[in-house]
Formats: C-alpha cells, structure tokens, sequence
C-alpha cells in the first residue's frame, strides 16, 4: 500500500513517500481503507525526534482518519463491511483498572496510531474493531477525520474535566488551532460564552464570525485586564489551555473565584510559576487532559450529529504533498485543521495479522 513513512529522525527528508505492506486484520481488528487524514503537531514531533515514545523506524505517520471499513473480524453490531467510519487513535488493553472503569484514555499500556504502530497516512490502517465508529453522515472523510484528536481532546477538556455549563464563560487561548476552535464550536453549540485570544488579528476576526463573545489580540493587550474587563472584573469560569508557561501567569489571573483552568499542552514551555496563593484563595482547579475515551468518543459523534456542527478545515493536501502539508502546519499560519487526502491505489497484503508493535 502506499503510505507516508519515517526512515529516520530530522526534517522532510526522513518523511517518506513509498510502499508498505498492507496489514491484515487479526480477530477483533477491522482493516479500515482510508480517505482522507488530518495533521497534528504530534506528527512534527515524531519526525523531529520522537523522544520518549517508544517506537520503531519505519514508521507509517498519523492518527487520525476516516475511510471505510475493508475488513471485520469481529461481531460488531454497528459496524459492516463498506461502511463509513472514522477511527479513534488510541489502543487501551481493555482489562487494566483503568480500562475496566471506562477510562480508556488512562490504560496503563495505551499505544497509539502515528506514535507507537503504524499510523492514518497510509491507504490502509488496522486497528482493534472498538476503535472504530460510524462516520457522521453529513461530514466529508477530511471533516470527520478531524475529529479523532481535536475535537475529542476539547470534548473531554471543556465537558469531562471543567463541566462547562451554558451561560458560563471560557477563555480560549491560541484560537486557529484546531482543538481550540473545536473548543469554540463546543462552547457556542451549548450556549456558553467564548473569549479568545491569537496574535493574528485575522484569525480574531474569522473566530468573531464564528461566534466568539470577544476577541483579545495577545501580542499587543494585557489578556487578564481585558478579560477583567469584559466580564466587569468577575473573570471567566473556565479556562481552556494548551500554551503553557508564556501564557500561565494570564491564565490564573483571569479566573473567576473557584474557576477551572483545563490545559493540554505546553508548546511555550512547561514550568511556569504556580502563583499558590492565587489558586487556594481563590479555590481554582487545575486539570490536566489529552485526547478522550472510547465512550466520550460516542458521545461526541452522537452530537455532532445531532447538532451538525462542521470542523473547520483550513487546507486539504495530496498524500504526495505531505511535505507542503507539514510546511503549513509548522508555519503556525493555519485556521483549522490540514487534511490528507488518501487516493486509492493498490497494495499488496503483508503475510502475517497485523502486530501490536506495527
């Protein structure tokens, strides 16, 4: 099957462009024949380094997709065999504490598309058949493959760990990527109010046309004064972080009393100043999260179905034109995510079911 591949570790050079064999599905597996993919900065770390995730070279790159079922092997009432799905990216055990709770996303030995075994830029993906779910009817593949980590990381950030409720008010920093603005859509489909942040005034813009209540350009104002202002010094209930140390210090202090901070990443930085005083006088919690459970997954899908509620997709790219797609995202330019679109070809299955250390 053709497939987009890591041989090494450094820039595009190490990305590959070629043929790798097609895996089979062993019991419980579906073989998924993908249609389109969506980028992650999880992918330039792989490429870049892949420090501390344990995996083997080659690799085929991405986590999440969307296609059609080609194989099942297993007795899933929900799914067929030309049916349209989109795939969840991690692979719990299934029988840790954590597993048997429903915290999939906890399981002590997760492994992940794109990470760990081979990945979505490929034609073909196999995978456990719970990873696999209905596709949203009124989405494209590129749409839905967006779903899988963005929209799944704000579902479990913003419902799971900060209960946002209508009426409150987030605060949104880094609005443009997708988990922010999956966060954006979630938080105007309920009826919560928005506040976001970028340096570009372009993308303040298109999220203020989106829905957002305010806007707050971060290079030029005081976020937390703004912030202040807005909400006539009360400060906002949630906020939703992926930033990290550059913005922490603003983050604190534009909650309101007994706020909730919800972060997922830390691209500036991870060791910012705690400010503990703050955070017990003023009774704030603090939550960390990626990604979401299989069941929250459900519940997503379930939604966005009934809400119709569309991801915003920035740019769609050929598979051979990985190198362009990764330039994009790395640029920081994009509003919304960047699609792989997968065209079919052939491929020659491998000879042996598809292995957990794919």
């Amino acid at each position: 099957m053709k497939a987009v591949f890591l041989d090494g570790h450094g820039g595009n050079e190490v990305v590959k462009i070629g043929q790798r064999p097609q895996p089979v599905p062993g019991p419980g597996e579906a073989l998924v024949r993908l249609n389109a993919a969506t980028l992650n900065r999880v992918d330039l770390y792989m490429r870049d380094s892949g420090a501390g995730i344990t995996h083997t070279l080659p690799q085929v790159m991405g986590l999440d997709g969307s296609g059609r079922i080609e194989q099942l092997n297993a007795p899933e009432s929900l799914l067929a065999v030309g049916q349209e799905v989109v795939v969840h990216p991690g692979i719990s055990c299934g029988h840790c504490e954590y597993c048997l709770r429903g915290e999939t996303v906890l399981c002590t030995t997760i492994r992940f598309l794109g990470e760990h075994r081979d990945g979505t830029l490929a034609e073909y993906v196999c995978l456990p058949a719970r990873n696999v779910f209905p596709k949203p009817a009124a989405l494209s593949h590129a749409e839905a493959a967006a779903l899988g980590v963005n929209h799944l990381t704000a579902w479990r950030m913003l419902f799971t760990k900060a209960r946002l409720q209508p009426g409150e008010t987030v605060l949104i920093f880094g609005i443009g990527g997708g988990v922010s603005l999956a966060a954006l859509q979630f938080a105007r489909e309920i009826g919560a109010r928005a506040v976001v942040t970028s340096r570009d005034d372009e993308k303040l813009r298109r999220a203020l046309a989106m829905g957002a209540a305010f806007a707050i350009n971060s290079s030029s104002d005081d976020v937390a004064r703004k912030v202040m202002a807005f909400t006539g010094g009360r400060g906002v209930d949630v906020v939703f972080e992926n930033v990290g140390q550059a913005v922490w210090p603003s983050a604190l202090r534009s909650l309101a009393r007994g706020g909730r901070l919800v972060l997922c990443g830390a691209t500036s930085g991870d060791a910012p100043s705690a400010d503990l005083r703050r955070l017990f006088v003023r009774h704030i919690q603090i939550f960390g999260s990626s990604l979401g459970t299989l069941d929250e997954y459900r519940h997503m899908l379930a939604f966005i179905q009934n809400t119709g509620l569309r991801p915003v997709i920035d740019a769609s790219y050929a598979l051979d034109d990985i190198h362009a797609a990764l330039e994009h995202l790395e640029s920081g330019r994009q509003f919304g995510k960047i699609a792989v679109e997968i065209a079919q070809g052939g491929g020659i299955p491998c000879a042996e079911p598809h292995a957990e250390n794919a």
